[in-house]
């Protein structure tokens, strides 16, 4: 399937809310087209390169459908988008319109079936709603009640101040055990340090 894409220095995760304004033609077109057809697009991590002008010249190779939930104008003109994080995908091929909005031919990353949480999750846990706390975590409105692991990973990878490589590499995992267990070596890792 043909995505176009959105890279940017946030990484997205499925189930996770992302404020937008956008300005450039090529987005505010690119939304348009999503709007009407009823689809979402594609959000990368960048690489190499920059949000504002020519595409960039790395991305990811693994990304998170955005669907557009609501849209607005915004008091300094700019259109304000808010979007969810849907299915994960795979980049295969990209190619830059001449308008530099970047296309891929993406597949669709298999989900796991869902995991319940268990007792060796509980600190996690605690952590989220520690950050669900936090005005501007408040303001995107995500879901509170966390039903699973893969919604608990999504969200701490999310929310936690991991560098975009770091976030990266948990999208790219597909147990989400294991993206909880890389979620607690790097929080020990922080906590490690800061110590010092």
């Amino acid at each position: 399937m043909n995505l176009p894409l959105f890279p940017l220095d946030t990484v997205l995760f499925p189930g996770c809310m992302l404020d937008l304004q956008l300005f450039e033609p090529r987005y505010l077109d690119m939304v348009s087209a999503c709007l009407k057809a009823g689809h979402g697009f594609g959000v990368v991590g960048i690489l190499e390169g920059t949000e504002v002008g020519p595409a960039p010249t790395a991305h990811a190779m693994v990304g998170c459908e955005a669907l557009i939930r609501d849209w607005q104008q915004r008091p300094n003109g700019l259109l304000g988008i808010r979007v969810e994080g849907a299915r994960r995908f795979a980049v295969q091929a990209t190619e830059v319109r001449r308008d530099q909005l970047l296309v891929a031919a993406v597949d669709w990353r298999d989900e796991p079936p869902p995991r319940a949480l268990d007792e060796a999750h509980e600190d996690l846990l605690v952590l989220l709603q520690a950050l669900g706390q936090h005005p501007m975590v408040k303001a995107l409105g995500m879901p509170g009640e966390i039903r699973g692991q893969a919604e608990l990973a999504n969200q701490l990878a999310y929310l936690l101040p991991f560098d975009g490589q770091q976030k990266i590499e948990l999208l790219d995992l597909d147990e989400p055990g294991e993206r909880l267990a890389l979620i607690q070596q790097w929080l020990e890792r922080l906590q490690g340090e800061g110590a010092n």
